[in-house]
């Protein structure tokens, strides 16, 4: 086994520890810049040597800067497919990094909330990952990185356009904002959901499934992310989703309490069920096991399952998948042997967290759904209005970090100065919202 693969299967990073603000419905939040080093081509135009080059000058200069010097090198190039594959489904990596021809590696920090993806589709990706909905502080993160490299990296910049990109969506900030959202309750009532994400879309935001762009959602997790990068500044990109998720997470928790309400036994009998598919030890299919899991985390949220703890539930989220299986397995598995490890892997995990949780508790609190349902359900609600105050706001709280851009993008006086619409009004409203465009130089 390689020496790498052993920490994978005996860990997660803490963005998924279920800790953080409103994490109840937002597992996690993600800054990631993209940058591009002037002196090199673009990855289009990129050749062996030359990229090479640029990885061997990238890891220096990591080394070299102090807000990076702790992060760990892992080149790409010498590792498994199954490694590759386990990277990918903790996000670390992109399917772009993990199959590119060239030489390229990805460097992070032991809780992984910082990782840097080196000669991807563009020649820096950095990115910030924390647990909840915690849009300022993974910003103020990524920008200390950011700003700490560009003192030794010249990047790729235009006075007219700001920071240049292989992409064009990605010109200007290089920003992308995204949250991942577990959004059961929407995803049980298709109308309300479609409704959600068609209001997110003409608010230039992008709605994906699990693991980002060209993937379906997976036990109704969601990503949401800015479309835009070009002419609006970092701080106007996190106010959109600062303004947005919160009432995204309000209305799920509504439709979360109404479906306990009004479909007890049926969600009841979900939750038994799923517990069931998940500790019976035979052989599980990913997308089972995912929607399985949904099903307790949704509980999970409003009291109604305690057997295990939700971190354990959100871990396993993510070590179920085929690379983390056959990395604990230390090869490459046919399907049906996948499937049978799976299950039998789930079904220790969780005679092992149960066994924690009672032994914490001494089998008195925990131990079942009936415990607490609406008592939880009014402090999540509790919990909604501090952390919506706290996040609309938050975004906006701290002007000294925001990193002026220079972009010299001309947008009306009109669309610059208009506020985000509130998604509540926009999802009432007869009529859908024109989609914002924003004007050219």
């Amino acid at each position: 086994m390689e020496p790498f693969l052993s920490e994978l299967t005996s860990r997660v990073g803490s963005w998924l520890k279920g800790d953080g603000p409103q994490s109840d419905v937002v597992v996690s939040t993600r800054i990631r810049l993209a940058r591009n080093v002037r002196a090199f081509p673009f990855a289009a135009r990129m050749n062996e040597e030359r990229s090479e080059e640029l990885c061997e000058l990238i890891q220096a200069r990591l080394k070299d800067t102090p807000a990076t010097r702790g992060l760990k090198f892992l080149p790409l190039k010498k590792t498994s497919d199954v490694c590759r594959d386990a990277l990918l489904e903790r996000f670390l990596i992109s399917r772009e990094l993990a199959s590119s021809r060239f030489d390229r590696g990805v460097s992070f920090d032991d809780d992984e909330s910082v990782s840097v993806m080196i000669n991807e589709e563009d020649h820096l990706r950095l990115q910030s990952l924390r647990s909840g909905l915690d849009l300022q502080n993974a910003f103020d993160r990524m920008l200390t990185v950011d700003r700490a490299l560009e003192e030794t990296i010249e990047f790729a910049y235009s006075e007219d356009l700001g920071y240049l990109t292989s992409c064009p969506t990605n010109v200007g900030t290089g920003l992308r904002v995204s949250v991942m959202m577990h959004l059961p309750g929407l995803a049980m009532a298709q109308r309300e959901v479609k409704k959600v994400f068609n209001v997110a879309s003409r608010l230039n935001l992008a709605v994906r499934g699990l693991h980002g762009e060209g993937t379906q959602a997976s036990g109704a997790f969601f990503q949401v992310s800015n479309q835009i990068t070009l002419g609006r500044t970092e701080r106007e990109l996190l106010e959109d989703l600062g303004d947005v998720v919160p009432q995204i997470v309000d209305f799920e928790r509504n439709v979360r309490t109404k479906l306990f309400e009004s479909k007890s036994e049926e969600m009841d009998g979900r939750v038994d069920a799923a517990h069931e598919l998940l500790t019976s030890g035979g052989a599980i299919p990913v997308e089972p096991a995912v929607s399985a899991l949904s099903t307790l985390l949704l509980a999970s949220s409003s009291g109604r399952y305690t057997k295990v703890g939700r971190a354990d539930l959100l871990r396993w989220v993510v070590t179920l998948y085929p690379g983390h299986v056959q990395a604990r397995a230390g090869r490459r598995l046919p399907a049906a042997e996948l499937d049978r490890e799976r299950g039998a892997y789930l079904r220790s995990e969780f005679a092992r967290a149960a066994q924690a949780t009672n032994g914490k508790d001494g089998g008195g609190k925990e131990g079942g759904r009936e415990h607490g349902g609406k008592d939880n359900a009014k402090e999540n609600g509790k919990e909604s209005r501090k952390e919506n105050g706290k996040q609309g706001k938050g975004a906006r709280a701290n002007p000294n970090h925001e990193r002026p851009l220079r972009t010299r993008v001309h947008l009306s006086a009109a669309l610059r100065d208009r506020p985000m619409q509130s998604l509540l009004h926009l999802l009432q409203s007869p009529r859908a919202p024109a989609r914002r465009e924003a004007h050219g130089p």
